[in-house]
């Protein structure tokens, strides 16, 4: 538009002007059709010296930092640096002169040491090893024993060497290992018939990947070795699944501060005291995610894990992470990439759920479905339940804590291996390594990606009640009606746990518990997959009591019972899942039944191994 053969200009009167102008408005029209208000700048001109030597440095604050951006991080990196030799320091003066505690790595000034040591290994390799000899280690070194490796692994005769080597290695192991107690290879069938079952019901028997299957085999064997028969090992695995239960634990406090004591600590009702932890999480898994935290530690892990054992990004991150965390907290590590999953990689994410137990779960707050004595047990501990992990409660009812922590870590790589001998690939997958695609990241800042997160635990806690309600009541439907039908034939206790207790006694056979125990066992397992495992640790606390278990059936029972294969597990997971992946309901509905088994069977694996590996009279 023009006036008397000029441009209209609102600004400086020019057609520069106009054009500019019309650019700014043409950005506020569009972002008010989205919905977004913009504001206008305000119109500045810097006067003076001192004005003008800002403007120079940079017109705000964001665009010094930018400009020197290496320099402030330079001068960041020295501050800190200072600020935590100091306090180290500091730490050890105290320790040194004042404290009479002796030195522990796992608590006090012993836990700083090795806390410290741990983040200076990953500094000094970052920032020199690898920055000034990664590119000559990996070009003269790595990629030549990568090659050689690739190359041997095509020849047939180098596969069925190796695998017959690694077989015998261990043959030999248990031969000199078992022959004082041959009883012990007992389970070493159980663990053949496990494994056939698998094959026999697997959903894509002719796509079997061998190995993964065969790796997440041997994982798991090496790390019975090391967690069961190693005590440093076994202590190294308690020390790290307590500092993370603690951390997690801090999100009871701000439900309390919410809910108030009653609810949260004194009553401990599950929704208001174990839910709520979710929140806390979410907004964590958010604010890791936007500084790209989350993503390089997915990256890295899976690039470990797919080189021994052939599987995806998503899939070895998510059985590493159900070690430490409960099951919806550990799905949302992966979130950003659930609507991206193969069903064989749902099935993995669940089974591996399904499989283990945390340092913090939210699995150990369904006392609600429990019965009177287990009530009674909780009443009668020193401090309420809810400030304890899940690993205390069952430390209460008279399990072995390091077993425990053993059981959860021995079924990573079990679950691995046997849910993908259960429901094998047959699809592309899309969060491989080599192609897994970076996720937007829609937040502009660390405080908006935390509230998002928050703000996103909501839906998910609302589908896990509702789900969780659903679970139980179905449950507690078909035991009525079993208990009915029980009655007219004049045996009115017939429940599912009665029933699953009896078809489990050949199954606890062939785990190594003795066949005098095995009804005993078979019927822990059974209130476990019917009810859940908080209930059949406190009864098997009572049979431990009256004399009915020997060490080694009790040790076979730890590890049997040590995961969340019960409905109201099932609830839990197919709600967290669906909440952030709506996508997947279909998925879900057809692979969650084949998930519940797969976990079973993970767990029965991992007892397998712990029957083998524990020799007789050291178990507790």
């Amino acid at each position: 538009m023009t006036t008397n053969g000029t441009p209209q200009t609102r600004s400086n009167g020019t057609a520069d002007g106009t054009f500019v102008e019309m650019d700014e408005m043409q950005k506020k029209e569009e972002a008010d059709s989205n919905g977004e208000i913009v504001h206008e700048k305000l119109e500045y001109e810097p006067s003076g010296w001192f004005e003008l030597t800002l403007n120079k440095a940079g017109s705000s604050t964001e665009d010094f930092l930018k400009k020197n951006s290496s320099a402030m991080k330079t001068i960041a990196v020295f501050v800190l640096n200072g600020l935590v030799i100091g306090f180290f320091f500091g730490c050890l003066y105290y320790w040194m002169n004042h404290s009479n505690k002796p030195l522990e790595l796992c608590h006090g000034f012993g836990s700083l040491i090795a806390f410290l040591s741990i983040v200076y290994f990953f500094v000094i390799y970052f920032l020199v090893v690898k920055r000034y000899f990664g590119e000559w280690f990996e070009k003269t070194v790595w990629i030549r024993i990568e090659t050689i490796a690739h190359c041997l692994w095509k020849k047939i005769w180098f596969r069925w060497c190796f695998s017959v080597g690694v077989l015998a290695a261990i043959a030999v192991f248990l031969y000199f290992d078992t022959r004082d107690a041959p009883e012990r290879l007992i389970s070493l069938l159980g663990l053949i018939v496990l494994l056939l079952l698998g094959f026999v019901f697997s959903a894509h028997p002719g796509r079997i990947k061998w190995r993964t299957v065969s790796m997440g085999l041997l994982i798991q064997f090496i790390f019975g070795l090391i967690f069961i028969r190693w005590d440093a090992g076994r202590l190294a695995l308690q020390c790290f699944s307590d500092k993370v239960a603690t951390f997690l634990s801090y999100g009871v406090e701000g439900a309390a501060f919410v809910f108030g004591d009653l609810l949260v600590r004194t009553e401990g009702v599950f929704a208001f005291s174990t839910l709520p932890v979710i929140f806390f999480f979410s907004m964590l898994v958010e604010v890791l995610f936007f500084w790209g935290a989350l993503q390089w530690f997915c990256l890295r892990l899976g690039h470990v894990l797919r080189s021994l054992t052939s599987t995806t990004v998503c899939e070895s991150v998510i059985a590493v992470a159900n070690v430490f965390l409960g099951q919806s907290e550990s799905v949302l590590i992966i979130k950003p990439y659930l609507t991206l999953l193969t069903p064989s990689e749902i099935h993995v994410v669940m089974s591996s759920g399904f499989a283990t137990v945390s340092g913090k779960s939210l699995a150990f707050q369904f006392k609600t479905i429990a019965t009177k004595s287990t009530s009674k047990v909780i009443s009668n501990q020193k401090k309420p339940l809810i400030d304890c992990t899940i690993l205390a409660a069952y430390i209460a009812f008279g399990a072995e804590p390091a077993h425990l922590v053993t059981a959860s870590v021995m079924s990573a790589p079990a679950a691995l291996c046997y849910a993908k001998l259960m429901l094998p690939e047959t699809r592309r997958s899309r969060t491989a390594v080599h192609n897994l695609q970076p996720v937007e990241i829609e937040d502009q800042s660390a405080l908006s990606a935390a509230t998002r997160g928050a703000t996103n635990g909501v839906a998910l806690i609302m589908n896990i009640i509702a789900n969780l309600v659903a679970f139980v009541a179905v449950i507690a439907f078909l035991n009525g009606v079993l208990g009915y039908c029980g009655g007219l034939l004049g045996n009115p206790d017939i429940n599912l746990e009665w029933i699953f207790g009896k078809i489990f006694i050949p199954l606890c056979w062939l785990m190594g518990v003795p066949w005098e125990e095995c009804e005993h066992v078979g019927t822990l397992v059974g209130l476990k997959t019917v009810v859940n495992e908080f209930v059949a640790y406190q009864r098997m606390g009572e049979m431990k009591n009256q004399g009915l278990l020997s060490s080694r059936g009790e040790l076979i029972a730890t590890y049997a019972l040590c995961g969340f294969t019960n409905p109201a597990s099932a609830g839990i997971m197919i709600g967290a899942i669906s909440a952030m992946a709506p996508a997947q309901r279909e998925t879900l509905s057809s692979v969650a039944v084949r998930a519940f088994f797969t976990g079973c069977g993970i767990c029965f694996m991992t007892a397998c191994i712990a029957g083998l590996l524990m020799p007789e009279g050291s178990f507790g």
